[in-house]
């Protein structure tokens, strides 16, 4: 089982990711996989905010928000190309985390994680508020047209999109795998378990939780351009708290601190539903809410731990 950490294995698995889809799923399954591809990175967020530098978020929900109404109103009012719109929503919501990291640095744990879930709560009304509709549509929302493939390429409008997503997916990653993997990622996982002996080392730990806030939105938000521009739609009500638990859900059972556990984190909360709502129609939260449990009871590091157990590796992070 050491395949699952050969240097091999991430380059096999894009491959698969690239070609299978393609030849095998249908539109709607390629729509599903792509959604899995936006939240793997949404996921990815939340766990270099929370599984690598200990800052409990409920609220990275409200920077998926951000960047979703930012693609939004920049294609619809401004005309921009769905892909020029992604650079904006990276800077605007790391600006945007940059500036909620500095009153969070004098904040942790549950009072941390109450001001993130109010952000969360509140981004909703704001996003309804009238000064602002003329910009995002109110209660009604905007409206994007799907991409067509370029430079005449034979592939469909699904096709395309999932390749584009997976793409500034797989790029993200490899952003992400390099920086815990460096002295920036050391010194993250040291704020998180240590802050004394991190701070008595010299490392400027105001700096690293704010910078990590800021990577955390950026991440997210470019996660909530590229849903907007899957999902071709954008209202206040779809980025409620739910949005955010479900992100929190996904880092959880995929594994803290783990690059490759939000992919499967992803897979969980995209997946799991539908497979509720086949078992059972009547009740499908309760069918949810036990597997959950399951999976919590069962593999309490997450899916991650699994892939850790049939390689034989131990946890280093």
């Amino acid at each position: 089982m050491q395949f699952f950490t050969s240097r091999a294995f991430p380059w096999l698995f894009l491959a698969a990711a690239v070609v299978l889809p393609l030849l095998f799923a249908s539109d709607y399954r390629l729509f599903q996989l792509t959604m899995v591809v936006v939240y793997s990175i949404a996921v990815l967020g939340l766990n270099l905010l929370t599984g690598y530098n200990g800052q409990v978020s409920l609220g990275n929900g409200a920077f998926y928000a951000i960047g979703a109404y930012t693609t939004a109103i920049l294609m619809d009012k401004l005309g921009l190309p769905y892909w020029a719109t992604l650079p904006f929503s990276a800077v605007i919501c790391a600006g945007v985390g940059f500036l909620i990291g500095l009153p969070a640095l004098r904040l942790g744990g549950m009072y941390l994680a109450l001001t993130t879930f109010a952000l969360a709560v509140a981004t909703p009304q704001l996003l309804k508020y009238k000064a602002f509709e003329n910009y995002t549509g109110g209660v009604q929302g905007v409206v994007l047209d799907k991409p067509d493939a370029p430079f005449g390429l034979p592939l469909s409008q699904d096709q395309w999109l999932y390749l584009f997503c997976l793409a500034v997916g797989a790029l993200l990653f490899a952003l992400a795998m390099n920086l815990v993997r460096g002295r920036i990622g050391r010194a993250m996982r040291a704020i998180r378990d240590q802050p004394l002996a991190a701070e008595a080392m010299g490392i400027d730990i105001a700096m690293f939780k704010t910078r990590t806030f800021a990577l955390s939105a950026m991440f997210t938000g470019v996660a909530g351009s590229l849903g907007a521009i899957t999902i071709q739609f954008v209202a206040p009500d779809a980025f409620g708290v739910p949005l955010s638990l479900t992100f929190f859900v996904g880092m959880v059972v995929g594994g803290g601190a783990s690059i490759g556990g939000a992919v499967m984190g992803a897979l969980f909360i995209q997946f799991i539903p539908n497979i509720a709502d086949e078992i059972s129609k009547a009740a499908p939260g309760a069918v949810y809410g036990l597997l959950l449990i399951a999976f919590m009871f069962l593999l309490p590091g997450g899916l991650a731990s699994l892939i850790r157990i049939l390689s034989g590796k131990k946890r280093t992070a």
